[in-house]
């Protein structure tokens, strides 16, 4: 899945896998496909200074890993209205604090195996967070610099007010909706697709013998054993009279249990 504005303009490596894209001043924030496999959805914060040379213009870049179903719940709550309502209760009475915050980051024994491991020693925690804009409706921030990991393996941001690496989008709250609601329908598609696939190989391998036995059905074996000679005729048995013909419902379809008897013939189970 790439880029879809404009279907016709050459897809840069940059951009393979990208999802959605919004920009603000001087930064973007764009949504990639390519960690759905590990059931994270990939978020890319981008700052970029226009004077510098082709190549080097980023500033700040920022990776973020939010679990799928916290993601679908963010999108949930956007698409109801409700997430926009708490956002605007929180700018009427002021209040600063983040209506979603999401801690994550690599621990220092990870760093150190992958051959980054930071000077200082730490965890890289990488925070993102959805807040209040006076001037518009959202800020989405992202946040890394040095921190801790606790006892349940979260990590802990140790930069107080000063991340190494910060960048803040500003969002409209139907741009915002844009942003999480688009990535849910890609991600739908990629989970529909994941599906089917898995369906035809796990059950690839069964429809092909029932095909193959279907296939057979009614051809003579390649090395089909003689038929055993016939066996004498025994005498014909005494000719039996033929039961009188009922009416009604018996008479067109045999009687209800199947035969003038009562007893179910073989014929009646054939069709099971």
């Amino acid at each position: 899945m790439i880029g879809m504005e404009n279907d016709n303009k050459p897809v840069s490596q940059d951009n393979w896998g990208q999802i959605i894209r919004k920009d603000a001043k001087g930064c973007f924030v764009e949504v990639r496909n390519d960690t759905f496999h590990l059931d994270k959805v990939h978020l890319q914060f981008v700052s970029y200074d226009t004077t510098k040379p082709k190549g080097s213009r980023y500033v700040n870049n920022i990776s973020i890993y939010i679990d799928v179903p916290e993601f679908l719940a963010l999108a949930q709550e956007a698409a109801s209205g409700t997430l926009h309502m708490r956002m605007q209760q929180y700018k009427n009475a002021g209040n600063k604090d983040p209506l979603y915050e999401h801690l994550g980051g690599t621990a220092a024994k990870y760093l150190t195996k992958y051959g980054r491991p930071r000077p200082d020693g730490k965890s890289l925690s990488r925070v993102v967070r959805l807040t209040v804009a006076a001037k518009s409706d959202y800020f989405l921030t992202a946040d890394s610099g040095p921190g801790e990991e606790n006892k349940t393996g979260l990590i802990v941001p140790r930069f107080g007010t000063k991340p190494e690496q910060h960048v803040s989008v500003i969002l409209s709250w139907r741009q915002l909706n844009e942003l999480l609601l688009t990535t849910v329908e890609h991600y739908r598609a990629w989970l529909a697709a994941k599906y089917a696939s898995e369906w035809t190989t796990i059950h690839a391998q069964r429809a092909s013998g029932r095909d193959r036995v279907r296939g057979g059905q009614g051809r003579a074996p390649h090395s089909a054993a003689p038929a055993p000679a016939p066996k004498p005729l025994a005498p014909a048995a005494p000719a039996q009279k033929a039961p009188a013909q009922q009416a009604g419902f018996a008479s067109a379809f045999g009687s209800v249990y199947g035969s003038g008897n009562g007893k179910s013939g073989a014929g009646d189970r054939k069709m099971f």
